[in-house]
């Protein structure tokens, strides 16, 4: 099929999508009723108000190994799931709920393509482990994690964090990529129109009420390590392991020793507690 008729085809569906207008919040809890009794309309429309959100986030994965309209075929399998097991009882937003499951689903794809170019297993392994973390501190953060930031919660040297993050980029578009430790995000991030749209302060509201009970699960010394190293809960600016060493009068491995143990906890409470997961991101 060549570029022209791709692209074309491209404009056709962006159109299509276009038409649908964006759910309000009274209208997602109505209609995830609907679909929860088996209305089958309602989860169709549903799924239709979405499909802008996911060529939105599908976007940010441009040049990993799969085409637009893959990202999008992929990620629309993850909005589906996404429908089905939303609940809005819980009061975040679906589009909250809904980009954890794309995102997934998204990144799947992009692991199965990297096995496709026959990249070694233990290399697909080491590439699972960053994208899981990149996904946790995602949560964590409310925003893309840097490459230091991830190298930091697996305990591996940046470099390597680069190198694997590589191995998924074309060899095309790999001379016009740039990785640095001063680098902002491992995707490339596009304008988000909506940035400041009211909803986007409520869903922000609900992913920190949801954070701050899983935080509660975690020792004090271990609350105060993660607050500091992600500036939240009111620290502000990202600190250095070293300044929390400072602080604690500890090292700085001993800190790094308790960001990863930390982690790992919340990772296995976001496992445990699915729903609180799924509608955190």
């Amino acid at each position: 099929m060549s570029t022209t008729h791709n692209t074309d085809s491209m404009a056709v569906y962006m159109r299509d999508i276009a038409r649908y207008k964006l759910l309000t919040a009274e209208e997602e809890i109505e209609l995830s009723k609907r679909v929860h009794d088996g209305d089958d309309n309602a989860r169709q429309h549903m799924i239709q108000t979405n499909l802008r959100l996911v060529v939105k986030i599908s976007r940010r994965y441009l040049n990993r190994g799969l085409a637009l309209a893959d990202l999008i075929e992929e990620g629309n399998l993850g909005l589906m799931r996404a429908v089905e097991k939303f609940d809005a009882i819980h009061g975040c937003r679906f589009s909250t709920y809904a980009t954890w499951w794309i995102r997934q689903a998204i990144e799947r794809a992009i692991m199965n393509q990297s096995r496709t170019i026959r990249v070694p297993v233990h290399v697909a392994k080491e590439l699972n482990s960053v994208l899981k973390h990149a996904n946790q501190l995602r949560t964590l953060l409310g925003r893309e994690p840097t490459e230091d930031e991830i190298a930091d919660a697996i305990g591996i040297p940046v470099e390597r964090v680069q190198t694997l993050i590589r191995t998924t980029v074309t060899t095309e578009s790999a001379d016009a990529l740039q990785y640095g430790s001063d680098s902002i995000s491992i995707y490339e991030v596009t304008a988000d129109e909506q940035a400041d749209a009211p909803g986007d302060r409520m869903e922000t509201d609900c992913r920190n009420d949801m954070l701050e009970q899983w935080m509660e699960k975690l020792t004090e010394q271990e609350r105060e390590v993660v607050r500091m190293r992600y500036g939240l809960g009111g620290f502000g600016e990202v600190q250095t392991l070293e300044m929390i060493g400072q602080h604690m009068n500890v090292t700085r491995e001993r800190i790094r020793q308790i960001q990863v143990k930390a982690l790992k906890k919340l990772r296995l409470i976001v496992k445990r507690d699915d729903i609180s997961l799924e509608e955190i991101l």
